[in-house]
C-alpha cells in the first residue's frame, strides 16, 4: 500500500493555505529516517495573523452566535469528511508518525467518533436558575471563552487535536492549532474538513512552528482567551507560565508514570493481553501507558516470564507492512527520543535493575527501540519516577496492599490511569480509593470511548477533562444574570407614578 506525498505542505491561516515566515522544516519517516516532505514553519507574525483571524471571527459571532444545533451539524460534517478520507489519513499517519497501519486505523476511527459524539452534545450545555427571594430572578448561561490556542504533540497527530477541536468548535470557540514539527502533515485534513463543512474562514487556523518561536508567540499572545496543552512535563513548564502571565484558563494533559498493580489473585492471561497494548501500543508513546507494573511477590516471576515472552514476540518494521492487528511495533517519534529511553534504561541498570530483554536501539534504519523489560527496579529510580515514553515495562515487587499503594503513589506524576488486576471487588475498591490517579480501572490498561471523562490525573499529570460531557465545561465560562421581578424596585415604581401623574394632568 502506498500513496503520493506532496513535496511541500503549507500552514492554514484565515481560510487560506500559506507559506511560513520561518521557512520550512523537513518531515521525516521515523521508520526509515528518510525525508517525506517539507512543511511551512510559522514565525511570530504568522502566529499573530492566525490569532487575529480567530479573534475577528469570534467577535463577529459567526460561530458563537449560531444555534448550538447548527454548530453541532458543522462538527458532525467535519467528522464525516474525515471518515470519507480515512484511507488517505491512515497512510499519512503511518508515514509521518510511524505507527503500524492497524494502529492508524484505530486512531482514525476514534477521531471520527469524537466529532460524532461532541456534535451530539452541542445542545446539552444548559444553564440553571438560582434560588433567591421573590423580588429577583437569577440564572446562569455558558459562553465560549473566545480564541482557543491548542498545542498538539506528535504521537497522535489526528486523535489528540480532534479531542480539543471538536469540543472547542461545538461550544463556539475559534481555534489556533499549533502542531509538532515532527508530525504536522496529517492536520491538513482538519482544514479540508472545516472548509467542506462550511466553518467560517478564520475559525480554525493550523500552524506548524518551533516552540522557541511560534510556540512562545502563541502561548504569550495577549489576545488568546483559552489554552489547551497536551505533551510532556518539560514543555508544559515552559508554555503554561507564558499563558498564566495573562491569566489564560487552560486544559492540560501531561501524562505521568502510570502504575499497574497485579495482586496475588490476578488473571495473568488478562494481564498479558492488556500489556500488549498498555506497554507496547504506539511503541509506548502515550499518556496512559503501562509503565510501572507493581506485582505481588508470589506472582512476580511469572509476570516477568510472560512479559519477556510478549516482548520477544514483537516484530519491528515499517507500519505499512502491518495492516492487521498482530505482533508488530513501530518506531519512536525520533532518534532523540530513542536516546532518552536508552539513557533511562542505562541509568536503571547502573543502579541495580536488570534488563531481561531489549534496552537498546534496534539495529538498522529508523528510530526503533527494542521492547524492554526491567526487573528489580526500586521506586526511587529515575525510570520509575519519570514518564518513559517508550516500549519499556518497569516491574517492581510488593508484599502487602499498603506497600503496593505506597509504591503506586511514590511519584509526583502518579499518572492518568492505574490498572488494578484482581478478582476481588473489595481489593479493587480499596485501591480505587487510595491510589492517586485520575482513572482506576479493573483488569484493563486503556480507557476508550469519547463519553468517558478522560483527562489529567492527580499530582502533576495535568488538569481538566478532554473527553465526556465534563470536557465541555473546560471550554466555556459561566455568566450569571440577575433580573428584578415586577415593579418592586423603588426607582421603577417612583418613575411610573410620575408618568401616571403627568398623564392625568
Amino acid at each position: 500500500m502506498s500513496m503520493h506525498i506532496d513535496s511541500y505542505w503549507p500552514n492554514y491561516i484565515d481560510g487560506q493555505f500559506c507559506h511560513g515566515g520561518a521557512g520550512r522544516v523537513d518531515v521525516k519517516d521515523p521508520s526509515s529516517g528518510e525525508t517525506l516532505a517539507a512543511h511551512a514553519l510559522a514565525d511570530p507574525l504568522d502566529v499573530d495573523r492566525a490569532v487575529r483571524a480567530a479573534r475577528r471571527v469570534h467577535l463577529s459571532g459567526a460561530l458563537a452566535n449560531l444555534h448550538p444545533a447548527e454548530r453541532g451539524r458543522i462538527v458532525r460534517k467535519m467528522g464525516q469528511y474525515l471518515a470519507d478520507h480515512a484511507e488517505e489519513i491512515k497512510q499519512m499517519l503511518v508515514l509521518e508518525q510511524g505507527k503500524p497501519l492497524f494502529e492508524a486505523t484505530v486512531e482514525v476511527n476514534a477521531t471520527t467518533r469524537l466529532f460524532e459524539y461532541f456534535a451530539s452534545m452541542a445542545e446539552s450545555l444548559e444553564g440553571k436558575s438560582v434560588p433567591t427571594d421573590h423580588t429577583r430572578f437569577d440564572f446562569t448561561v455558558h459562553q465560549p471563552f473566545g480564541v482557543s490556542a491548542q498545542f498538539i504533540p506528535c504521537h497522535y497527530p489526528i486523535y489528540i487535536p480532534a479531542r480539543s477541536l471538536a469540543v472547542a468548535l461545538v461550544t463556539g470557540n475559534t481555534c489556533v492549532l499549533k502542531t509538532s514539527e515532527l508530525a504536522p502533515i496529517s492536520a491538513v485534513w482538519f482544514a479540508r474538513a472545516a472548509e467542506n463543512a462550511g466553518l467560517p474562514a478564520g475559525a480554525l487556523n493550523i500552524i506548524c512552528g518551533r516552540g522557541s518561536e511560534a510556540g512562545r508567540a502563541l502561548a504569550g499572545h495577549q489576545e488568546i482567551d483559552h489554552l489547551v496543552f497536551s505533551g510532556n512535563v518539560e514543555t508544559a513548564s515552559k508554555v503554561l507560565p507564558m499563558a498564566a502571565a495573562n491569566l489564560v484558563p487552560s486544559v492540560v494533559e501531561v501524562g505521568g508514570t502510570n502504575p499497574t498493580i497485579v495482586f496475588e489473585d490476578a488473571d495473568l492471561d488478562a494481564f498479558e493481553s492488556e500489556a500488549r497494548t498498555g506497554t507496547f501500543w504506539n511503541a509506548g508513546q502515550f499518556c496512559s501507558g503501562m509503565y510501572r507494573v507493581i506485582v505481588h511477590e508470589s506472582r512476580y516471576e511469572e509476570v516477568l516470564e510472560r512479559s519477556v515472552a510478549l516482548a520477544a514476540s514483537l516484530k519491528l518494521g515499517p507500519g505499512l507492512n502491518s495492516g492487521e492487528f498482530g505482533p508488530y511495533m513501530g518506531p519512536l517519534d525520533s532518534d532523540e527520543q530513542v536516546e532518552k529511553v536508552v539513557s533511562l534504561v542505562d541509568d536503571a541498570t547502573s543502579r541495580g535493575a536488570r534488563c531481561l530483554i531489549g534496552g537498546r536501539r534496534a539495529p538498522g534504519p529508523g528510530s526503533f527501540m527494542q521492547p524492554t523489560i526491567l526487573r528489580d527496579v526500586q521506586p526511587h529510580m529515575t525510570v520509575a519516577q519519570r514518564e518513559v515514553w517508550g516500549p519499556v515495562m518497569v516491574v517492581m515487587k510488593f508484599k502487602s496492599t499498603d506497600e503496593a499503594i505506597q509504591i503506586a503513589n511514590s511519584t509526583p506524576y502518579t499518572g492518568v490511569i492505574c490498572g488494578v488486576f484482581t478478582r476481588d471487588m473489595a481489593t479493587m475498591m480499596r485501591a480505587a480509593r487510595a491510589v492517586k490517579a485520575g482513572h482506576v480501572i479493573a483488569n484493563a490498561s486503556i480507557i476508550s470511548g469519547p463519553e468517558i471523562p478522560f483527562g489529567g490525573g492527580f499530582g502533576r499529570s495535568g488538569y481538566g477533562r478532554v473527553k465526556g460531557r465534563e470536557a465541555l465545561l473546560g471550554y466555556v465560562q459561566t455568566k450569571n444574570i440577575l433580573l428584578p421581578v415586577g415593579d418592586l424596585l423603588p426607582e421603577t415604581a417612583l418613575q411610573k407614578a410620575v408618568v401616571l401623574k403627568q398623564r392625568k394632568a
